[in-house]
C-alpha cells in the first residue's frame, strides 16, 4: 500500500490509466490484430472515438467502476455509446449464405423470444444446429420491436453456451468484444478451459480483450492470469488499487499472497464456489487432496478428472455403496469413465442360480448389485432376443435412479453387435433409439437414373452442372416421364423440380400437368414471415420444425415445406446441403 500513499489524485488517475491499458496485453509484447480472422470480408463493428477526460475515483466506488476509467467512464457511457458502438454482433457475412443485414428488422421481438425459447427446449440435431449457427451468428441489425438489444444478445450467448463450440465462442468474443455486455459467455469459456485443466487457454482470451473488464469474477481471473504469466508487479499494483477502492475477498487474497511469495503456506480451505476458487486451492497446496460426493458440482468433477485427481475405482470395496453411487452419478454426468464402472461391476460375485434367473433376482438386490448382475448376465448372453431383453431391463434400471447416461456407450457397443435384421419387431424402437447408427451423410451416393430425384441430375446442387446443361437434361428426363404412364412423380421428385425452378432453371410449362401443389402444404405463419421479409424468424421456424431430428428422418411433406421455405428465402447454400441429404439414394 506504500505506493498509493505516494500518489496524489492526478498521478493516481494516470497510474490507473497506464495499468489498465497494459493489463489486457500481458501475454503479448506486440499488438494483436483481433480482426484478422481470415473469415470475413468487412469489419462490422462501428467504432466511436471518445475524448479523454479525467475522472476522480472515490474510495466507496466499486473496483470495477475504477477499472472502467481510462480517463473516461465507459460504464456511465454504456447506454449512450454501446448501442452506437455495437449495432451488429456476429461472425458471418450475410451474403455468404444469401441472407440480409436486415434479416431481423421486420420481426416482432415477442414472437422471436417465443421461438427461441421453444428451440432452447430441444437438443438440436446437427442439421438444425448448423442452421441455428448461421441464423444467430450472421452479421445483422438487431430486431427493434418488443425486444431489447441486450435480450437479443443474450439469446446469442445462450445458444453459444448450449452449443459449447469453444473455438466458435472464442472467435465470437474476440471479434465482437462483448465481454461486458454478457460476461456469462466469457465466464463459460474460461471456466470450461480451466475445468479441463487448460490454464493457458483460459488466460489467452484476456490477451485479446481490448476493453476494461467490468465483471468481478473475470477481473479476478484476469489478475490471476497476470501472475501466471509472471507479471507480478502489474498484478500487485492492480490488486493494491482494487483493495484501496474497497475490494475484499479473504479467500482469494490468501491464495494470491501465496503465489506472490508473501506467505510460506496458504490457507488449506477449499472453496467450491467457482472453478477459479477450486483451482487456486489446488495450485497453492502441494499436498492437495479432495474427495467428491454426489453433491459436488459438475465442473469440480471435470477438473478433478482432467487433473488426474480422482480416486481409482479399483481401490474401492464393493461394500462401499455411497462411493459407488457417487461414481455412477459421475459417469452419468460424463465425468468418470464408463468403461471403468462396468469393469468394476465385474467384481461382484454371483452364483449360477442368480445369473440364470437375473431378470427376477435383480429385483431383490440393492440397485447397484442389481445393475451389476444384469450387466454380467448380458455379457454371457448370445441369443439376440434375450440379450435385447436384458439390455432393455438394465437401461430401465439406470433410468429409474436417474443415471441413464451411465449406460450409454456400453449399450451402443452391445447393440452394434446385433444385426438390425436379427432384431425382433418388439425391440425395434429400443434398438433404433440407442444403437450407434451410421450418419447418412457419410454414406456414398448410388445413382438411379430411372428415378428423377435419385438420378445424376442431383449433382446440380453440388455445383457440378451448368445452368444450360441442367435445362437440357431435365427436358430429356421429363419427356421420358410424360411418355411413361407408369411413372408418377414422387414428393421428392417435386421437391427436386421446385428447387430447380426456384433457381431460375427453365422447365417447359407442358410438364406442369405432371404434378400439382396444394397451397395448404405450406404453414400459414411461415408463409406470412416470408412475405413480410422476416428472414431470421422464418429460419427459426425451420429450426423449430427440424428440432432434434435429422432432416432425412422427417416425413416428405415436412421436408417439402422446409425446402419451399428456403427456396423463397433464396438461402441456397443451406437448402442445397439439406437437399443432398434427403434426395439421393445412399448406401
Amino acid at each position: 500500500m506504500k505506493i498509493l500513499k505516494l500518489l496524489n489524485k492526478k498521478y493516481f488517475s494516470i497510474l490507473i490509466f497506464y495499468l489498465l491499458s497494459a493489463t489486457n496485453t500481458f501475454a503479448e509484447d506486440k499488438p494483436v490484430d483481433i480482426w484478422n480472422l481470415e473469415k470475413k470480408e468487412t469489419d462490422i463493428v462501428v467504432e466511436t472515438n471518445i475524448s479523454d477526460q479525467n475522472q476522480n475515483n472515490s474510495a466507496g466506488s466499486s473496483i470495477y467502476d475504477m477499472q472502467s476509467n481510462k480517463k473516461i467512464d465507459p460504464i456511465k457511457l454504456d447506454q449512450d455509446v454501446a448501442s452506437k458502438e455495437i449495432k451488429i454482433v456476429g461472425l458471418y457475412d450475410p451474403a455468404e449464405y444469401g441472407l440480409s443485414i436486415d434479416m431481423w428488422s421486420n420481426s416482432d421481438g415477442s414472437k422471436l423470444k417465443s421461438l427461441l425459447e421453444n428451440i432452447n427446449k430441444y437438443n438440436l440435431s446437427q442439421d438444425a444446429s448448423e442452421i441455428m449457427n448461421i441464423s444467430m451468428l450472421t452479421n445483422a441489425y438487431y430486431p427493434n420491436q418488443n425486444i431489447s438489444e441486450q435480450e437479443f444478445l443474450k439469446f446469442k450467448s445462450d445458444w453459444l453456451i448450449k452449443n459449447s463450440n469453444l473455438d466458435l465462442i472464442e472467435e465470437y468474443l474476440i471479434k465482437n468484444q462483448t465481454i461486458n455486455l454478457h460476461p456469462e459467455l466469457t465466464r463459460f469459456l474460461v471456466d470450461t478451459y480451466l475445468s479441463n485443466s487448460n490454464i493457458k487457454k483460459s488466460c489467452e482470451i484476456f490477451t485479446n480483450i481490448t476493453k476494461p473488464i467490468e465483471d468481478e469474477y473475470l477481473s479476478k481471473f484476469n489478475l490471476y492470469c497476470l501472475i501466471n504469466y509472471g507479471k507480478n508487479e502489474e498484478a500487485q499494483l492492480i490488486l493494491d488499487l482494487k483493495k484501496e477502492l474497497g475490494f475484499q475477498d479473504d479467500y482469494y487474497e490468501n491464495k494470491i499472497s501465496y503465489l506472490f511469495g508473501y506467505v510460506e503456506e496458504a490457507d488449506k480451505t477449499i472453496s467450491e464456489n467457482s472453478i477459479l476458487d477450486f483451482h487456486l486451492a489446488h495450485r497453492t497446496d502441494p499436498e492437495f487432496s479432495f474427495e467428491p460426493n454426489v453433491d459436488t458440482p459438475k465442473f469440480i468433477w471435470q477438473y478433478l478428472s482432467a487433473s488426474n485427481l480422482l480416486f481409482n475405482i479399483k481401490d474401492i470395496e464393493i461394500t462401499d455403496i455411497d462411493k459407488i453411487s457417487t461414481i455412477e452419478k459421475a459417469v452419468h454426468d460424463k465425468n468418470y469413465s464408463e468403461k471403468d464402472l462396468f469393469e468394476f461391476y465385474k467384481k461382484f460375485q454371483f452364483n449360477i442360480s442368480q445369473l440364470l434367473n437375473a431378470q427376477e433376482v435383480y429385483k431383490s438386490l440393492s440397485p447397484i448389485e442389481g445393475r451389476a448382475l444384469l450387466y454380467q448376465r448380458t455379457l454371457l448372453m448370445e441369443e439376440p432376443n434375450s440379450k435385447l431383453e436384458l439390455m432393455k431391463t438394465l437401461k430401465e434400471a439406470f433410468n429409474k435412479d436417474e443415471i441413464g447416461n451411465a449406460f450409454d456407450e456400453e449399450l451402443k457397443q452391445f447393440l452394434n453387435q446385433i444385426s438390425e435384421d436379427d432384431v425382433p419387431s418388439n425391440y425395434t424402437t429400443f434398438y433404433n433409439s440407442y444403437s450407434k447408427t451410421e450418419q447418412v451423410s457419410d454414406k456414398k451416393i448410388k445413382f438411379n437414373n430411372k428415378v428423377l430425384h435419385q438420378s445424376k441430375l442431383v449433382n446440380y446442387f453440388n455445383g457440378d452442372y451448368a445452368k444450360s446443361q441442367i435445362e437440357q437434361d431435365i427436358e430429356k428426363f421429363l419427356k421420358k416421364i410424360k411418355k411413361d404412364k407408369k411413372y408418377f412423380l414422387s414428393k421428392k421428385d417435386i421437391i427436386f423440380l421446385e428447387a430447380l425452378k426456384s433457381d431460375g432453371v427453365q422447365i417447359s410449362k407442358k410438364y406442369d400437368s405432371l404434378y400439382e401443389i396444394k397451397q395448404s402444404e405450406m404453414p400459414a405463419d411461415i408463409q406470412f414471415m416470408i412475405e413480410n421479409n422476416e428472414i431470421g424468424a422464418a429460419l427459426l421456424r425451420v429450426i423449430e420444425v427440424i428440432g432434434p431430428e435429422k432432416i432425412e428422418n422427417l416425413d416428405e411433406d415436412t421436408v417439402y415445406f422446409i425446402i419451399n421455405t428456403l427456396n423463397q428465402l433464396n438461402v441456397d447454400l443451406i437448402r442445397n446441403k439439406l437437399l443432398l441429404k434427403v434426395l439421393p439414394l445412399k448406401v
